[in-house]
């Protein structure tokens, strides 16, 4: 595939255009804020370069999308794909990104940082043993890089992380995968449950009234997606202890209501998307390694299956 007009959108699409131009790349560029991009622009573009299709977005003459997030819903959903047309998206360091995410939290509570907090403040001395990470069974639901990437860090710390995915298959780092309908007793065992899933058709609502009743007591993190959780069957399991405490980097609606109930529960985190920030540098090398790929028509690793969502 041949690109020589790339669209490019976004929040960072100022700072793209910086690092882009001093690369003196033969390729023509357009750099546009999402409102200000029209029918003509989706008609001049060999390829499209943003986090999410403009409220009016078109193919037009577009042969290659490529997604500056890891995520790819937005592009998807409520969509019919064009077959001829390519998805791509960025992935990099999240799997790191994210991996430091999770620990940072997991060993937070193991720490017990939030009591010694409480104790500091009125000058109370009380000793109180930490717990150790390798002795915390860990299941990761999403078994793809991302998912992978956070077994393998966890695995460096004793931690033996078991996995939870559609089809069951066997990944790395991972001691044992799970489908997800043969997954009832390792999560009755776990201490913390990780979600990376992707938002695909099977995945939406997946975290469900039933799926918190198998859960005895366990912490949950949700990196994934936020419309994977039912958000009340998850302050039910909170409020039943079937959930020890929740921290949510993503959800349904963002930014986040001021009126979510979310917000105020003691026993949950709210951070606002911040698990895997794309940074400029990063996209760039990302998508000028794809292009390369797509130009020397050689395999992608990042590719997007239409048909999966991811």
């Amino acid at each position: 595939m041949h690109v020589q007009n790339i669209l490019i959108t976004g929040r960072i699409y100022k700072e793209l255009q910086n690092i882009l131009e001093q690369k003196n790349i033969n390729k023509c560029f357009r750099f546009l804020a999402e409102d200000e991009i029209s029918y003509a622009d989706f008609q001049w573009a060999d390829a499209y370069v943003g986090f999410r299709p403009t409220a009016g977005f078109e193919f037009g003459n577009i042969k290659w999308v490529h997604s500056l997030g890891a995520g790819v819903d937005g592009f998807l959903q409520n969509r019919d794909w064009k077959n001829d047309v390519l998805l791509t998206r960025t992935i990099c360091s999240f799997g790191s990104k994210i991996s430091e995410y999770c620990l940072s939290h997991i060993l937070r509570n193991l720490q017990n940082h939030h009591l010694l907090q409480q104790n500091q403040s009125i000058k109370k001395w009380e000793p109180i043993e930490p717990k150790q990470l390798n002795s915390q069974k860990i299941v990761i639901y999403g078994t793809g890089e991302i998912g992978q990437e956070v077994a393998r860090a966890l695995s460096c710390f004793g931690v033996t992380p078991y996995g939870v995915s559609l089809s069951g298959e066997a990944k790395s780092h991972f001691f044992k995968v799970f489908a997800v309908l043969e997954a009832e007793e390792v999560l009755k065992r776990a201490d913390w449950i990780i979600s990376t899933l992707p938002l695909t058709k099977e995945t939406h609502g997946l975290f469900d009234v039933r799926f918190f009743e198998q859960v005895k007591g366990a912490s949950f993190i949700n990196v994934g997606r936020g419309a994977t959780i039912d958000e009340s069957a998850l302050l039910e399991a909170l409020h039943k202890g079937n959930i020890h405490h929740a921290v949510l980097d993503v959800f349904s609606e963002e930014p986040l209501s001021g009126e979510s109930l979310l917000w105020e529960h003691s026993n949950i985190i709210v951070t606002p998307h911040i698990s895997a920030i794309t940074s400029p540098e990063e996209a760039v090398e990302c998508f000028l390694h794809t292009l390369e790929k797509i130009e020397g028509d050689m395999p992608l690793s990042n590719r997007v299956n239409i048909a999966r969502g991811y």
